[in-house]
């Protein structure tokens, strides 16, 4: 079984790489957001990007770090299928998920208004900001000393793989079918 995490910047590619993964690959996916999506929709509490965040802050400082991935990778374990947890955001995440067998970290990115183009496209629930709220958004993601709070810099950083998602669909595509060769992952 291989568990691959992915991590990178708003709106950069995570879950375009996730479905041509799930699709080509058949890897099962897992997400932070759904998790977080579900914990709140539960809670009967409205969804946004900052109620998501609080939550996941809170549910870190509650347990540990890395809570939401190691659930995540329990689900991942019954399953017994090749899987993606999409959505890593602090460096604890990684750093649990780098103690278990078969796991690697890709990284995406691109350009920050290209990515902003994106997520208008995109539309979620999470997405009807403009480009000004967008760049406070990530400024408050990117770093963070608090090892609770999301640091998308370092995990970044700390990726196995880093795919430039600046070009056209196709050539992210690509970037992903060489990783996987590489990583000797099966169709």
């Amino acid at each position: 079984m291989i568990i691959i995490g992915i991590t990178g910047t708003i709106g950069s590619g995570k879950g375009t790489m996730v479905d041509y993964m799930v699709e080509h690959y058949g890897f099962t996916h897992l997400s932070v957001r759904q998790f977080l999506i579900d914990s709140l929709t539960k809670k009967g509490e409205s969804i946004n990007r900052d109620t998501m965040v609080t939550l996941a802050n809170e549910l870190r400082a509650a347990h540990k770090p890395s809570y939401i991935t190691d659930c995540l990778y329990e689900q991942a374990l019954l399953s017994g299928q090749n899987c993606i947890i999409e959505s890593i955001r602090t460096p604890g995440e990684v750093f649990s998920l780098r103690e278990k067998e078969n796991f690697y970290l890709f990284a995406v990115d691109a350009k920050p208004e290209t990515r902003f183009e994106r997520i208008v496209k995109r539309n979620s629930e999470t997405d009807h900001i403009d480009f000004q709220t967008f760049v406070s958004n990530e400024k408050r993601e990117m770093n963070s000393e608090n090892p609770n709070h999301q640091n998308l810099k370092k995990c970044i950083e700390l990726a196995d793989f880093v795919f430039d998602n600046n070009g056209i669909i196709a050539d992210l595509h690509q970037q992903i079918e060489d990783i996987l060769i590489k990583i000797k992952v099966d169709k």
